[in-house]
């Protein structure tokens, strides 16, 4: 098998092997991937480890890693107080966003294959010493609010319902599958709204009963969620009520436990 890291500051991924496809995911500085497939147009369709999302990446924007590296890149993180960090790197300074993985990283420096970088930014954290609390996930949280949407997005740049969940998650040490139908698969169930902790995440259906949106609880009154941007909103047990117009804009289907 072949492995290989993102070395850009986000790497889009593809519907399929054309930068003009439709973006369905994005991985983060140093999140690593299984190599499935090579086109000779130099697209490699490649599952991330982290989530086995698949997609197509521009081998451009990944480098080659062994293995091991490869399985352990997710043991480091680069934990911001805003939207990126500098790292330098051979080629220069670069900025990677909130949620970057460190590779080979040993507190000061990593390597992703012979791509080599340094890191001596605000906070870089072992993923076994990160502590869940409802005061980290509410510290978490704010530093996302009025980020705009962006379908397939996992950055303060742009970010959709799922990949604000799944980021937020990865820095509590909780690693989330891709889409909201998929999350709500993992965790275990809340019986009522009124047993909400902070931290939660409830889970919304269209109408024919298919699961399409995901958001963060508060607590048992207020939901966190990217619906046009990240935004605070009213929940009561049929669903969400936007804050600025009154309106329901989703319905209710399940809340799910992780921590």
């Amino acid at each position: 098998m072949q492995f290989a890291a993102c070395v850009v500051s986000v790497a889009p991924i593809r519907k399929s092997p054309a930068h003009e496809s439709e973006m369905i995911n994005q991985l983060l500085f140093g999140e690593t991937m299984e190599v499935m497939e090579i086109t000779t147009a130099n697209w490699w369709r490649i599952k991330s480890l982290h989530d086995q999302y698949e997609g197509w990446v521009s081998s451009i924007q990944v480098k080659e890693l062994d293995e091991k590296t490869a399985l352990s890149a997710g043991n480091w993180l680069m934990n911001s107080t805003g939207i990126a960090e500098k790292i330098q790197t051979d080629s220069g300074d670069m900025f990677i966003p909130f949620g970057a993985s460190l590779p080979g990283f040993n507190g000061k420096e990593g390597s992703i294959g012979t791509y080599k970088y340094q890191y001596q930014g605000n906070q870089a954290s072992k993923k076994s010493d990160l502590v869940v609390d409802t005061t980290h996930v509410q510290d978490l949280i704010e530093r996302w609010k009025e980020a705009p949407y962006l379908w397939g997005g996992r950055t303060m740049m742009g970010v959709d319902c799922s990949g604000l969940t799944q980021v937020i998650f990865k820095m509590l040490g909780i690693d989330l599958l891709r889409d909201a139908s998929q999350q709500s698969s993992q965790g275990r169930f809340v019986d009522f709204l009124q047993q909400a902790q902070c931290g939660d995440l409830a889970f919304f259906d269209d109408a024919s009963g298919q699961i399409y949106h995901v958001g963060i609880l508060i607590n048992s009154q207020e939901i966190v969620h990217a619906s046009g941007k990240v935004r605070k909103d009213t929940i009561d047990s049929a669903g969400i009520v936007n804050k600025d117009t009154g309106q329901r804009t989703h319905q209710l289907r399940i809340i799910k436990r992780y921590f």
